[in-house]
């Protein structure tokens, strides 16, 4: 069985050791950020230093927390939907290669429309509720999930196939038993990426018509002036993406230790 690969190393019991690397980088560049502001002496409206960015962020915790909760409804109701219809569909691909020959140029038609051009129409069609939010978070998850699935179907081992279906399985069994199996790794890669997007979609879609969320509190802090919060926003933005992220991670690892 494949396994897919990961940026933290394995220790002799298999768990995966903490990479310092990433974070020495990233608190490096925040320290230069923080110099560089104090010394540039750069007005916070155009840059503020991430000790700004800090203090907006616990002032505003309150109503940073409830437009947090309502983009990370959105962003997971959306994505769970995703993932039910991308696993479907990616089984029909690699199963059916008519189903796969018809459908996959509609999937990458879809991806060529850009989100932005989407989100206003579906306010259009669907209003300024939750139905809109939750179809783009599906369309920009749905693709990642559906492809790299499909294609972990179709380069699976035919030889395994070949050999259970010499034991009697019928193709169906055979498919069920050694093709998804295999697939997975390829599956959870698309998972992690669909996880990230699902949080910008939530974001973007609430941009045109939203009374609480990030995208919408993130507009209002562009458009007065107030970068040390539209920062903070961002930041929540971030965190949350990573969460998500290494939610999936954790999922494929629990999978892989089996």
């Amino acid at each position: 069985m494949r396994k897919s690969g990961s940026t933290g190393q394995k220790n002799n019991k298999g768990y995966i050791k903490f990479d310092w690397l990433p974070v020495s980088i990233i608190f490096l560049l925040v320290v230069f950020w923080q110099v560089f502001g104090d010394i540039g002496n750069m007005p916070s409206y155009i840059l503020p230093t991430p000790v700004m960015v800090i203090e907006a962020l616990y002032q505003n915790r309150v109503l940073l927390l409830s437009h947090t909760l309502v983009t990370t409804g959105e962003a997971l109701i959306g994505f769970g939907l995703a993932v039910l219809l991308g696993i479907a569909s990616g089984i029909l691909m690699g199963y059916y290669q008519r189903v796969r020959r018809a459908l996959y140029p509609l999937f990458v038609i879809t991806q060529t429309i850009p989100i932005i051009v989407l989100t206003p129409l579906f306010a259009i069609w669907f209003g300024f509720g939750l139905l809109p939010k939750v179809l783009i978070v599906i369309l920009v998850c749905f693709f990642p999930i559906a492809v790299t699935f499909t294609q972990g179907l179709i380069e699976a081992d035919e030889n395994m196939d070949a050999l259970l279906q010499v034991m009697g399985a019928s193709r169906w069994q055979a498919f069920f038993i050694a093709r998804i199996p295999q697939a997975l790794p390829d599956l959870f890669s698309g998972l992690k990426i669909a996880a990230t997007y699902s949080i910008m979609g939530a974001v973007i879609s609430e941009w045109v018509g939203a009374q609480k969320g990030l995208g919408i509190y993130m507009t209002r802090a562009m458009t007065s002036f107030k970068t040390s919060v539209l920062f903070a926003d961002v930041l929540m933005i971030v965190l949350l993406s990573l969460g998500l992220y290494k939610l999936i991670e954790m999922f494929e690892r629990h999978w892989q230790l089996k």
